[in-house]
């Protein structure tokens, strides 16, 4: 093994640990929402303006975050958003202390930035940690630790943050001054803690990256840059794609719930023995016990692990296959559990949305590969121009949800097959292109 190559192996561990990390805290932090509601007395509307934060951070700071890396270069960059990340965690502690619903936001808008600048740095420099045939691969496999982080911090979550109960609006003014005032600061504790540990913890990191030699990689800062990059085709067709997929699965996700009692499900589980041994064992405590909601909530588990599960195949299948064709092949799964989950229902149409998760998995790193390759020096650029199209993830959402207030849950998921239709059809091109540039060569 070359000199080379063990360098860009460790650069690669150390890079997927990042990728773990974000995914670990993003999940974390939704676990405050019923902590934040109640130690700030908000409305619905207003912790759900949390969400808000991440993506306004993405649409706001990823072309900036690519200009900047573009002049520091990939190991500043990792260490300023590791550095911006930990400042975020440590504003959670005014936060909770003075109870002011504003610096929980920007708290929450400083880390999501430093996210931000870490997945503009991260992605195409882990695409350009060897081949341009492997790229695929490799930020399949970093993005599936990704994912690993977003399955195992909701338990973290619930030992940390959510471990004991969560009193409501009416119960906390049923308190005496005395008991509130101890009850509220309890609450601000069982924030901080924990976002103290992490920031600890991440700021541990940035140390450790000081320190650490990274291959000097698309170091070079060319002329030209956006306006450049805007006019390419290629580019400006995957960062559609990244825009299309991010709301599909977002909007799939946030809507399962929903559609699931919509379609009466929790009577089926009821009425199924593998089922609601399955609901009961995820639940641990009899589906008797618990709402419609937590009935039918238990198996959304399964489409957000699919995505985990799925990166890890797809970091083996893009390594033995054309990216492209992976790509293709995937949405076109993705298009028929759609198309089956409208056409039916009970357990095969729950199943075959929840079986999307799986074919969602490696659309998000292979667009990204596909779109960034042969761009060079301009790759960090490329890369904020992509991450700006995850606010897809706040706009796709709103319209699958305005659709499905006029037509219905089945109808409106055609909403969602006009993304991965297009995406089907990126994947079709590229695979295309892909032949034609071999055809060409020979």
């Amino acid at each position: 093994m070359t000199t080379s190559n063990k360098s860009y192996k460790k650069a690669f561990y150390f890079l997927t640990s990042l990728f773990f990390l974000w995914g670990f805290i993003t999940v974390l932090v939704d676990s405050l929402i019923p902590r934040i509601r109640e130690l700030f007395t908000l409305t619905y509307f207003q912790a759900g303006l949390v969400q808000f934060a991440f993506f306004g951070a993405y649409f706001l700071l990823s072309i900036p975050a690519g200009f900047l890396l573009a002049r520091i270069g990939y190991k500043k960059g990792i260490i300023l958003g590791l550095s911006t990340m930990a400042v975020g965690c440590l504003l959670f502690y005014p936060a909770a202390s003075y109870r002011v619903f504003g610096i929980f936001m920007l708290a929450y808008f400083v880390l999501a930035g430093g996210m931000t600048i870490l997945q503009v740095a991260a992605n195409p420099y882990v695409s350009v940690l060897g081949s341009e045939e492997g790229a695929s691969s490799r930020l399949n496999l970093s993005q599936a630790f990704n994912s690993l982080g977003t399955a195992i911090a909701p338990a973290f979550g619930a030992v940390l943050i959510l471990s004991d109960k969560v009193k409501s609006t009416k119960e906390i003014e049923q308190l005496s001054d005395t008991a509130k005032e101890s009850y509220l600061l309890a609450e601000a504790t069982a924030v901080q803690t924990p976002f103290l540990g992490i920031a600890g913890f991440i700021l541990v990191l940035a140390i450790v990256f000081l320190f650490v030699r990274l291959p000097r990689l698309l170091e070079k800062i060319p002329e030209g840059g956006y306006r450049g990059l805007l006019k390419n085709k290629s580019l400006m067709m995957g960062a559609t794609a990244i825009f299309l997929y991010v709301g599909a699965e977002v909007a799939i996700g946030s809507y399962l719930v929903n559609y699931f009692l919509d379609m009466e499900l929790f009577a089926v589980i009821e009425n199924n023995l593998l089922m609601k041994g399955i609901a009961e064992t995820l639940l641990n405590t009899s589906i008797s016990e618990v709402d419609n909601k937590a009935i039918v909530g238990a198996f959304v588990t399964f489409y957000w692990s699919g995505a985990m599960i799925g990166r890890f195949l797809g970091a083996y299948l893009t390594k033995i296959l054309s990216p492209a064709k992976v790509l293709a092949g995937f949405a076109f799964g993705a298009l028929v559990l759609v198309l089956l989950s409208m056409s039916t229902t009970g357990i095969v149409a729950m199943w075959s949305i929840l079986g999307v998760g799986l074919f969602n998995s490696i659309m998000f790193p292979t667009i990204f590969t596909l779109a960034i390759a042969k761009l060079g020096d301009l790759k960090p650029q490329a890369s904020g121009i992509l991450c700006t199209m995850i606010v897809g993830g706040a706009i796709v959402p709103p319209v699958y949800g305005l659709v499905t207030d006029y037509l219905g849950f089945k109808l409106a998921f055609v909403v969602v097959l006009l993304c991965y239709g297009y995406i089907l059809y990126y994947g079709y091109r590229k695979e295309k292109e892909r032949l034609n540039f071999r055809r060409s060569v020979i």
